[in-house]
C-alpha cells in the first residue's frame, strides 16, 4: 500500500513539474489518501501485534 501512495506521489510530482495542475492535484490527493490509510493500517496491527504479546516488527 506504501508502494501505491509513493507511485501517485512521483506522478504528482512530475505532472506538477510539467504543468498538469489537475492531473497533478488528484495524484497528490490520492497519494495523501493511501498513505493515511497505510498509518492507520500500521498503527491497528501494532496495537493488535502488541495486545498478542508479540515484540513489533
Amino acid at each position: 500500500m506504501i508502494g501505491w501512495a509513493l507511485t501517485f506521489l512521483i506522478v504528482a510530482i512530475v505532472a506538477g513539474v510539467l504543468g498538469f495542475t489537475g492531473i497533478a492535484g488528484v495524484a497528490a490527493e490520492i497519494a495523501k489518501i493511501i498513505f493515511v490509510v497505510f498509518l492507520i493500517l500500521l498503527v491497528i496491527s501494532l496495537v493488535a501485534g502488541a495486545l498478542r504479546g508479540r515484540p513489533p516488527l
